[in-house]
């Protein structure tokens, strides 16, 4: 934080307030891409089956419509949209009807933010510290719609990898060839351990949306950080998972999302990645 302040309380505020703004447009993404989805899924269908379906639908992107309440209609105005204050000031309700607003929207934005200050706090402000805000952001992203839908869309996870090879291409945070090794480690031992699961049970143990973040989380740290990386996630995933089974708020044969667990470890070992390693492995 230290570091980040010698730059001046004005470029700290400007990173706080863009960081901020992100985090509410990471609202929208992860509210409407699953929806985007779906109906080009829906559309995409129709069409293969040659079934007539008149193009009479309202335009439905990240764009439009505009933010409103779901119970009465109320658009939200630009004083009530600015992260964190307007929810506070709004007490966390409708302005118009006096619905709640859920606290994951502020808590989103509060987790961008600080997401952005620790990475930046620990890379600087160079071309791989932006860039890892970035890749904060879309972990982020992918964290919350796997949570909602078990889904870990391609327009996360496949940005992703590109933007890790070319992000060490570029800044030579990693050698490239280790960067490319590690995305394809890390869609092959998921892809694997996909198939001989379901050769020795039948049953599918994962999607193919966790192949790809394992991959683009290699092409970020490079193969050798993949068996700390799976050795957090499986770890932590199972004593959420057991932690749930305690308190009878999930059987054991209910599906759970694995792409969070992997988020988590990937960004934990992104900033503390060697301590990690001499950890888990010492030699």
């Amino acid at each position: 934080m230290e570091n980040l302040l010698s730059h001046g309380w004005l470029v700290f505020a400007l990173i706080a307030w863009t960081a901020l703004c992100v985090g509410s447009f990471l609202n929208v993404v992860v509210h409407r891409l699953p929806v985007m989805l779906q109906t080009a899924f829906v559309r995409e269908a129709k069409e293969a089956l040659e079934i007539a379906d008149p193009d009479t639908a309202t335009p439905y992107n990240l764009a439009v419509p505009r933010s409103h309440c779901p119970r009465c209609g109320h658009r939200i105005t630009a004083l009530e949209n600015i992260p964190l204050v307007s929810w506070i000031m709004l007490r966390g309700r409708c302005s118009a009807c006096a619905m709640p607003i859920s606290p994951r929207y502020p808590l989103v934005e509060l987790v961008a933010l600080l997401a952005a200050l620790a990475v930046l706090a620990r890379f600087g402000l160079n071309p791989y510290g932006w860039a890892a805000c970035i890749f904060s952001w879309i972990l982020l992203t992918a964290t919350l719609i796997d949570l909602d839908t078990m889904l870990l869309p391609d327009q996360l996870t496949l940005p992703l990898l590109w933007l890790g090879l070319l992000t060490n291409a570029i800044t030579g945070q990693l050698p490239l060839d280790t960067a490319i090794y590690g995305a394809a480690a890390g869609y092959l031992l998921l892809w694997s351990t996909f198939w001989a699961f379901k050769l020795i049970t039948g049953k599918e143990g994962m999607g193919y949306g966790d192949f790809k973040l394992l991959a683009a989380l290699g092409a970020w740290l490079g193969w050798s950080m993949l068996p700390a990386l799976l050795l957090i996630a499986s770890v932590s995933g199972l004593a959420h998972a057991m932690g749930r089974m305690a308190a009878k708020r999930m059987q054991r044969q209910d599906p759970m999302p694995f792409g969070p667990y992997l988020a988590i470890a990937g960004w934990i070992c992104l900033l503390a990645g060697d301590h990690i390693q001499k950890f888990f492995f010492p030699v």
